[in-house]
């Protein structure tokens, strides 16, 4: 059984909803999580967009380090795809963003006026795993507070045009997870980064998991600073119980929540969970 599951029921309609008011769209606005950039991608949204334009904005920027930033910057480069960088929270990024939107308003009506149409705003739509921050970056694009924010998936429950200003409207919709996700390597990186409704997993399997994979990518350092508790060559469900027998009364829900919203939280420091292919850490 994975390790990762949600059921498809109320996923479907809200897909089917989401596909149907992207047709409306002239630009669709895709936020990704800058510390998974390819794990935070959802796998039909270039299926569905075709040929239409899309913005890629990589969010929580501040979560991790300006060279990591700097590796991604070069790949997507390399993949011909421009994106954007934010921190929807603070508001950094957001001018660039919402500079890249009118001058597509302005191609829209460009086309709009050849036609002999008249010109009106350019419909964009805010897409991405739930918990991204899509809500964060709708109240910074409109300069006050229209979508409610917060740290936890499934805020947003409907789908609603926001006028921004006489040239762009946006479309705030739910977050939008895949129907099923066989990749489970990405589906725990969501779940760690807390991109996916906590129902869909346990954290103490999702705790060894980022043990784990901090391991890998070489900073086992920092679990031993912020905790006090060596790994060594602890596996991450030892690491976990020795965590929790050591400062959790063997408590290892409460060692798993703890290490989880350190993560979370940046307390362990900015760090990614993704680099670009066929890269090597440089921090």
């Amino acid at each position: 059984m994975p390790l990762i599951q949600w059921y498809p029921g109320h996923i479907a309609r809200a897909e089917r909803q989401l596909k149907e008011q992207i047709k409306r769209v002239d630009v669709v606005l895709e936020v990704l999580d800058a510390r998974i950039p390819l794990a935070s991608q959802h796998p039909q949204v270039s299926q569905w967009l075709g040929a239409k334009p899309r913005l890629r904005i990589l969010n929580r920027v501040d979560m991790i380090p300006d060279s990591v930033r700097d590796q991604w910057l070069a790949w997507f480069k390399e993949q011909g795809q421009e994106v954007f960088w934010a921190n929807a929270k603070e508001g950094g990024g957001v001018k660039a963003i919402l500079k890249a939107a009118q001058l597509t308003s302005r191609a829209v009506n460009a086309k709009r006026q050849s036609r002999g149409m008249e010109p009106r705003p350019v419909r964009a739509g805010v897409i991405g795993f739930p918990n991204v921050g899509k809500s964060a970056l709708i109240n910074r694009l409109l300069g006050r507070k229209v979508a409610e924010s917060a740290r936890r998936a499934g805020v947003t429950r409907q789908l609603r045009w926001i006028r921004i200003s006489e040239q762009i409207e946006l479309l705030d919709s739910p977050g939008i997870i895949p129907l099923k996700l066989d990749d489970q390597a990405n589906a725990l990186k969501l779940a760690i980064c807390e991109d996916i409704g906590e129902a869909a997993y346990e954290n103490q399997a999702v705790a060894v998991a980022l043990v784990e994979l901090l391991g890998d990518l070489g900073f086992t350092a920092i679990l031993e600073s912020r905790y006090g508790q060596e790994r060594g060559a602890l596996t991450g469900e030892a690491y976990l119980a020795e965590l929790a027998q050591s400062r959790f009364q063997n408590d290892r829900e409460r060692a798993a929540l703890q290490l989880l919203n350190d993560f979370r939280k940046g307390l362990l420091g900015a760090l990614p969970l993704e680099l670009p292919p066929l890269q090597t850490l440089e921090l």
